[in-house]
Parts: C-alpha cells; structure tokens; sequence
C-alpha cells in the first residue's frame, strides 16, 4: 500500500508538529488573501504565524504601509476564522526572482562616430587610452 510524504510526516512527533504548523499557515494564507484589498493581495504573503503574532511579507514598501494601516481590522478578520491573531507584523521581503539572462547587443556606430573616433585616436600620444580607442573601433559594429 502506497504511503505519501505526508503520512509520513504525521506519524513522526517532531514530523507532525511541522505539519500542523503548515497547515495552519495554509489556512492562514487563503484566509488573507480572501481579506486583503484586491491590489495587495498579490504583493504579499503570510510568512509565519507564532503566538497570536501573524508575520507578512511585501514585495514593496508602500504595500506594507498599505498593510500596516490595514493590520488591526485584518487581525481581527483572521481571529474570526479561528485563529488568534493579536498582532500583524508586516515586513518588506521581496520575491526572489528567477535568474534572467540577457544576452548583450552590439549598437552600431554611426558613421559620423567612427570617424570622430579614428581622428581623436590619431591625434592623440601612443598610450592605454589611445589603445583603447583602436580596439573599440576594431570590435565595433558599424552601421551601414
């Protein structure tokens, strides 16, 4: 007979109680996002829950604002759900976001630009900036 993680969870003490714990955060979360207001809903997330203390997260600081002035009515709005909440702390905890790779573009130069580039380059003294200027012109894409 086939027994899921959670089965598993539950049958051990130290398992279960994390398991209670979870499932009283779940319970928390839809609950507030039922509560918040329509534009804060996403923008935020119950985080923890201990000792009548229900922790918030934000994306930003001015959702979290929003959701201080908010935090007495919806504390009293989640404590009629069942759960007891005294205090609401609300913190500014971005979402991490999923690493984006973006590729690099080559700009062309003008033509104008190139040749005040390979004037300023010949006018000026053997050295690193001159250097410099002759490999930017070298790698750069022109436009035709």
């Amino acid at each position: 007979m086939y027994k899921g993680p959670e089965q598993y969870l539950d049958s051990d003490a130290a398992g279960a109680r994390l398991m209670a714990h979870a499932r009283l955060l779940l319970k928390l979360s839809r609950r507030f996002e039922a509560l918040a207001p329509v534009g804060l809903r996403h923008a935020a997330h119950v985080a923890n829950y201990k000792s009548g203390t229900v922790v918030i997260h934000t994306d930003n600081g001015a959702v979290a604002a929003k959701l201080r002035q908010l935090s007495q009515r919806l504390c009293d709005e989640l404590s009629k759900g069942g759960t007891e909440c005294s205090l609401m702390l609300v913190k500014v905890q971005p979402r991490e976001l999923p690493f984006r790779s973006i590729s690099s573009t080559y700009k062309p130069l003008s033509t104008q630009a190139v040749n005040t580039l390979q004037t300023t380059a010949a006018g000026l003294p053997d050295g690193p900036l001159k250097g410099a200027l002759v490999r930017l012109l070298e790698r750069a894409a022109k436009r035709e």
